[in-house]
């Protein structure tokens, strides 16, 4: 689609197809249409109620010749049967653009934030779009760099990639988003586009006031569909935030950072749309189009010529389980992935990365350098022994280890806290300052630990240090 059609505004309602509600069920409703063409699929409607603003609705499929079954975007309580309907003749369309930074709205683009109504001069874009052509995109080599140490060093992400953080209820994945986002509005000035599906109506509203206080809300635009909203807009409410990002990519060529908590609920409420729609339950009793609906919006997600749109992606794993089909369909489309664990998030090692299940593609001699890469290969290397000796140590104790094997095991300790630090987006709560550290730091610091020049400081010098600078003042002091 070009771009002069992307930002075409919102179509004038048209009289050529009027239909009405012939039944309704929850957020599914079957509209008639008794003349003219039926409305398209993804096609919006307008269901003329006696609400001060219309009820909209997507059409999904086609029931017979006059009839069409959607999906409400919105809910339905009090919705009557013989409602007037009208079809749009688009898909839904969304404003986009500058008058959208600092704002919250929902899936429809409406304002949510009590600031007043978006400007009307506004574009608007639809939000179902083509993904880039391969033509147009651009690999993603260049480095973003976090400040985070275990994910510089073990994961580390790219403008325009495609990174997800996995882990179960209660181990900081929300935590390690707004932390990017702080990173993002700090280092990159750059424009961060925020899409909060399916999460708790509280997280919302103070991540709104997290951003306002620390100034970070000039710079970004929220789009919600929390918990307590219809199915339709939890499922469509990605789509909304990917057409924002992608207008500043394509018609401002700017860098946008594009961050969804949580995709998994994306994954759920297409799960509950489809049995809505009366469709046949697939593997684990998802929809049968899992794997299609979570390409439309990866396949967005992309570098394009002059601009980027980075993805940063919170993944909830149900139960723990990373062999569930939404994890591993959602997997099979990143470029990194970072595992976080219960058990770190247990011991206290914040943030609760693993560093030996989280891998990225960009971990490459070509991308990172072959020293990054080979210093990369020894941290994990020597956690991994670690482990393995630590029920020998726990049955046995680690004065039975051989003189080599508990040199080792210290200085895994070692990394093991120095890869923790405080976050900027927490220091209400713990007190510490937040620490980024640069990816010089981190190398260097994880080079010298291994090289035993910590071997006779305290583990605890390590614990929430940020570089090893840092740690030697403590020594010292």
């Amino acid at each position: 689609m070009t771009a002069a059609t992307d930002t075409a505004p919102s179509p004038a309602p048209t009289s050529q197809a009027n239909g009405t509600v012939v039944a309704v069920r929850g957020g599914v409703v079957d509209v008639r249409f008794d003349s003219g063409p039926l409305p398209a699929i993804h096609h919006a409607l307008e269901v003329l109620w006696d609400e001060p603003l219309p009820l909209v609705l997507e059409v999904e499929a086609e029931l017979d010749e006059h009839t069409v079954r959607t999906v409400a975007l919105q809910e339905t309580q009090g919705l009557a049967r013989h409602v007037a309907v009208r079809d749009t003749g688009a898909p839904l369309t969304v404003p986009v653009g500058e008058a959208l930074l600092g704002r919250l709205v929902n899936v429809l683009g409406r304002p949510g934030d009590g600031l007043g109504p978006i400007a009307d001069d506004a574009p608007r874009r639809a939000i179902h779009q083509a993904p880039l052509p391969l033509a147009k995109r651009r690999a993603a080599v260049e480095v973003f760099e976090t400040g985070i140490k275990v994910i510089d060093l073990l994961a580390p992400l790219a403008l325009g990639s495609k990174a997800a953080m996995f882990g179960g209820a209660g181990v900081g994945k929300t935590v390690l988003v707004m932390e990017l986002i702080h990173v993002m509005a700090e280092t990159y000035k750059g424009i961060s586009v925020f899409a909060g599906v399916g999460e708790r109506s509280r997280e919302g509203h103070e991540l709104l006031l997290d951003m306002h206080e620390s100034g970070m809300l000039s710079n970004s635009a929220l789009v919600f569909g929390q918990m307590n909203e219809p199915s339709g807009a939890r499922w469509r409410t990605p789509l909304t935030a990917l057409t924002i990002a992608e207008y500043f990519r394509d018609e401002q060529q700017r860098n946008v950072l594009l961050l969804m908590d949580n995709v998994f609920r994306f994954v759920q409420a297409g799960s509950e749309v489809s049995g809505l729609l009366g469709r046949l339950p697939s593997r684990v009793g998802y929809q049968p189009t899992l794997a299609s609906e979570v390409a439309a919006v990866q396949e967005r997600i992309a570098c394009a010529e002059h601009a980027s749109v980075t993805a940063i992606e919170a993944v909830y794993v149900p139960a723990d389980d990373f062999t569930d089909p939404a994890v591993t369909t959602i997997a099979a489309h990143l470029d990194s992935r970072i595992m976080l664990s219960r058990q770190l998030a247990a011991e206290g090692m914040y943030p609760a990365i693993d560093p030996l299940s989280s891998q990225s593609v960009l971990l490459d001699p070509l991308v990172v350098g072959a020293a990054h890469c080979d210093l990369a290969r020894d941290v994990r290397e020597a956690i991994a022994r670690y482990r393995e000796l630590q029920d020998i140590i726990a049955l046995l104790g680690i004065n039975e280890l051989s003189v080599e094997d508990r040199k080792l095991v210290g200085r895994a300790r070692r990394l093991q806290r120095f890869l923790t630090q405080p976050f900027s987006v927490t220091q209400a709560f713990t007190g510490k300052p937040g620490r980024q550290v640069t990816l010089a730091d981190t190398l260097k610091g994880c080079r010298a630990i291994l090289d035993g020049e910590g071997d006779d400081w305290p583990e605890s010098a390590f614990f929430m240090a940020g570089n090893l600078d840092d740690v030697r003042s403590r020594v010292a002091s």
